[in-house]
């Protein structure tokens, strides 16, 4: 029956906001799994009715809880703006105006405005939380004790001394104010001042496998797959971010004879990021630095560790792993190909890698693979070690990537025929008397599984039929990286002649892999 008067589509308003605080859990809740969000920061800097505190108290309740069970380990905290009296009112601090919020979440990110000893009394209103409270700084300074900028360290050492938790606010500073000399440079070296503060909370990974790392930082002025370039163009996709080494900013008081930097200058074999070693090495010497922190333990399975590396002349890079075990004690492994007869004594064991690829290959990188058994150890550390053979003064080698898996074969990808590829909104346009279109591109699984894939390198075949022959022809062009299973195409720029356009989707596996191009899943859109 129809509604008869405008009453009967009004309904009670607790029943109103318990609809809406179930939309909202059902929102959080898919959209963190559906993105990968770690969790949520709830701020809310608008002054709310008393009478709802309880509403909201429930969603913020309710809103953790999901969260925890659909997404383990993922948080959910609260900004210091609201009180529980309803008003904005920023206490800086964790105290009773605030606490009833913290109480049924993760944490409080706490106001910038704070005074010297309110992390202490934060730690002590929160007891045996403490490192749930997140005292904030404000990076630009705007009321930050210690004034932020290069003095961050100032409210950092402050905090860590009070025993809570630091919430940094716009890092981006050092790009936005165009610190000197250059932004790696300075950002560096801001972190670096960061981790003197902060030094004794490393996170340790990998702690399970499989565990990769290409080093990108989610930016860069080239893309490369498979160690073979793909795209020369400047790009940021923080979504394509891996795992970060542990690269030690060094002043010009330190004295150090190779600069490591994640760059993205020389060529690299993933994304747009690589580890460069570059520097003068001295007969003999050698120079080791830290990656990576972990805490993953062997089983009884062998693990297989493949990484690539470029350099030039005879400067030659290896790894150094070190495994712990509570019977055995510490053993540690030096993994090198050349020159190893002067590590012998330093290392408990050298193994030299198998090269998978060609000596004469054309992209210059050389992928390497070893395998251990390291039953009842845990690894604790991956370090690189930079040598000459022999040794010319000038040294420069690339890391490209680093994996760790319980298997050395190829991942096996579902073959295009076990996709649904699908082309939405498609519009035709002309750009500066080109013809271009733009459409949506999305894909699934036949079988209904949601697909357990990492990214989706996106190309695009722009064929064309050429007389007197009749079959197509046509370059592939990389035009993107999707981390959902769809792809938005803006205005391509489609030349004169070309009768259709091939999107195709490369599967990428969670540890690098991807799948070959001839059998990835594709839309064909005729022109």
């Amino acid at each position: 029956m129809a509604p008869n008067s405008e009453q009967d589509l009004l309904l009670p308003q607790e029943e109103v906001h318990l609809i809406k605080n179930q939309i909202d859990f059902l929102i959080g809740e898919e959209l963190a799994v559906a993105l990968g969000f770690d969790g949520w920061l709830l701020n809310i800097e608008v002054d709310i009715d008393v009478e709802q505190i309880p509403n909201l108290k429930e969603f913020i309740s309710h809103l953790t809880q999901t969260m925890h069970s659909s997404v383990p380990g993922s948080l959910v905290i609260w900004y210091d703006s609201v009180t529980i009296g309803g008003f904005v009112s920023y206490q800086n601090q964790l105290n009773e105006q605030n606490k009833p919020f913290f109480d049924i979440c993760d944490g409080i990110f706490t106001n910038y405005w704070w005074q010297e000893d309110y992390p202490e009394k934060s730690a002590e209103v929160a007891g045996d939380r403490k490192f749930d409270v997140y005292m904030g700084i404000d990076v630009f300074g705007r009321g930050t004790y210690g004034g932020g900028g290069w003095d961050t360290n100032v409210a950092l050492d402050v905090i860590v001394k009070s025993d809570v938790s630091a919430a940094l606010f716009a890092p981006g500073w050092v790009y936005e104010t165009n610190q000197p000399p250059d932004f790696q440079t300075a950002q560096n070296r801001w972190w670096g001042l960061v981790e003197q503060s902060m030094g004794n909370v490393v996170q340790k990974y990998p702690s399970a496998l499989p565990f990769y790392s290409n080093f990108d930082q989610g930016r860069g002025s080239h893309i490369s797959v498979d160690g073979v370039q793909v795209s020369s163009t400047q790009w940021n996709n923080i979504s394509s971010q891996t795992f970060q080494p542990f690269v030690e900013y060094a002043d010009g008081s330190t004295l150090k004879t190779i600069d490591v930097l994640v760059d993205f200058t020389e060529a690299s074999f993933g994304g747009g990021g690589n580890l460069t070693f570059r520097g003068t090495l001295e007969a003999d010497a050698t120079f080791s630095t830290r990656l990576f922190l972990g805490q993953l333990l062997m089983d009884s399975l062998p693990v297989h560790f493949t990484y690539s590396v470029k350099s030039e002349g005879n400067s030659q890079l290896g790894l150094s792993l070190i495994f712990s075990s509570e019977t055995e004690g510490e053993k540690t492994l030096l993994i090198a190909s050349w020159g190893t007869n002067r590590f012998s004594s330093k290392f408990s064991d050298v193994i030299v890698p198998h090269r998978l690829t060609k000596l004469n290959d054309a992209s210059g990188w050389a992928v390497l693979e070893f395998t251990i058994a390291m039953n009842g150890y845990t690894l604790t550390e991956i370090n690189a070690i930079c040598y000459n053979d022999p040794p010319p003064v000038e040294y420069l080698a690339v890391l490209g990537h680093i994996k760790i898996s319980t298997s050395n074969t190829p991942t096996v990808f579902p073959p295009s025929t076990s996709w649904i590829v699908e082309g939405q909104d498609i519009e035709w346009g002309d750009s500066q008397g080109s013809k271009t279109v733009s459409l949506k591109i999305s894909w699934k699984l036949k079988d209904g599984k949601n697909p357990p894939y990492q990214a989706y390198n996106i190309y695009v075949e722009k064929q064309s039929i050429r007389a007197p022959r009749t079959q197509l022809e046509g370059e592939v062009e990389y035009i993107g990286v999707a981390h959902v299973e769809a792809f938005y195409v803006s205005q391509l720029a489609i030349p004169s002649g070309t009768s259709s356009l091939k999107f195709m989707i490369q599967v990428c596996d969670v540890d690098g892999g991807s799948q070959k191009l001839e059998d990835a899943p594709y839309f064909q859109l005729n022109v």
